[in-house]
């Protein structure tokens, strides 16, 4: 199961540069930073739901305990990318933090809290 769970979230890191790229070419530009941000945050949020929901049955996650060790794994995955790369960008433990804020329309943490119960979410969904 844990081979799944990282095909899986490497399926949603793939999802998140994309709407990066989307947001950044297309929605800040037109509606501006801060709807840009909240906009890209929920279709973010909406996606990893929606991959979620889809890819749990080949996951085989039924219970509880093991949804939650997934999104739990899934969170972790992704701060660990995310600093990371941020390093790797030669930004400053502060300047990655900040992105940790609802600042200026920022939804980051709550993609995060979405990323953390989204195979949960998904199993209450399907009526499991």
């Amino acid at each position: 199961m844990a081979f799944k769970a990282v095909a899986i979230w490497a399926a949603i890191l793939l999802l998140a540069i994309a709407n990066g790229a989307l947001r950044e070419a297309l929605l800040i530009p037109k509606i501006g930073s801060p709807a840009g941000l909240v906009l890209s945050g929920l279709l973010l949020c909406a996606l990893i739901l929606a991959v979620a929901c889809l890819s749990l049955p080949w996951l085989g996650a039924r219970a509880t305990a093991e949804l939650i060790f997934v999104g739990s794994g899934w969170l972790a995955l992704t701060v660990a990318f995310e600093f990371c790369l941020g390093l790797l960008q030669g930004k400053t433990l502060p300047a990655i933090l900040e992105a940790y804020t609802f600042k200026g329309g920022n939804l980051w943490p709550l993609v995060l809290l979405v990323t953390a119960l989204a195979p949960w979410i998904a199993a209450r969904a399907r009526g499991w």
